[in-house]
């Protein structure tokens, strides 16, 4: 029974279902390990280039832990909310990264400034160099992060909207 060849399986219907569902998908874990790997490795490479230990020290906090938390955070928001905007799921794929990516380093700018106004509070801003760098690494960790997880997540979007046949 199980030689059986079914004639269905030969349809172009059941061939466009079969393809679909072997499709990836925004998945956020790896969006999240991507965002903290990627940054993370290439400034721990710069580290180790220009032999400077506070960039590879950096490299796997500050710099990967920003851009992890930053597509850990939009990453929900966009599989949460993202479907239901208007804004988000409309205009060309490039603008609505352009527009996150401006959100996200203003973010990080904010980020930035609380961070090294709460050092100062605390007095711990004259012991360690190594909070003046956040400055630029909090924003462009922000900005990396932001462009690969909205332009991911909307590729995926437009994906399984033509699949299903959402948009016409």
């Amino acid at each position: 029974m199980s030689n059986v060849e079914h004639s269905h399986k030969s349809d172009t219907a059941y061939t466009l279902v079969s393809t679909g569902s072997k499709e990836k998908g925004f998945v956020l874990w790896r969006e999240v390990l991507m965002a903290y790997v990627s940054p993370a490795v290439m400034a721990g490479i710069g580290g180790l280039i220009t032999g400077d230990r506070s960039l590879q020290f950096a490299a796997l906090t500050t710099i990967g832990g920003t851009s992890a938390l930053i597509a850990w955070l939009l990453g929900l928001w966009l599989r949460k909310r993202g479907r239901s905007k208007r804004w988000v799921v409309r205009p060309p794929r490039l603008l609505v990264v352009v527009m996150f990516v401006i959100i996200c380093a203003s973010l990080g700018f904010y980020a930035a400034w609380v961070t090294n106004n709460v050092l100062d509070m605390i007095g711990f801003s004259d012991y360690s160099l190594w909070f003046d760098r956040v400055w630029i690494e909090f924003p462009l960790s922000a900005t990396i992060a932001s462009m690969s997880t909205t332009w991911r997540w909307r590729k995926a979007f437009e994906k399984n909207n033509k699949l299903i046949g959402g948009d016409r």
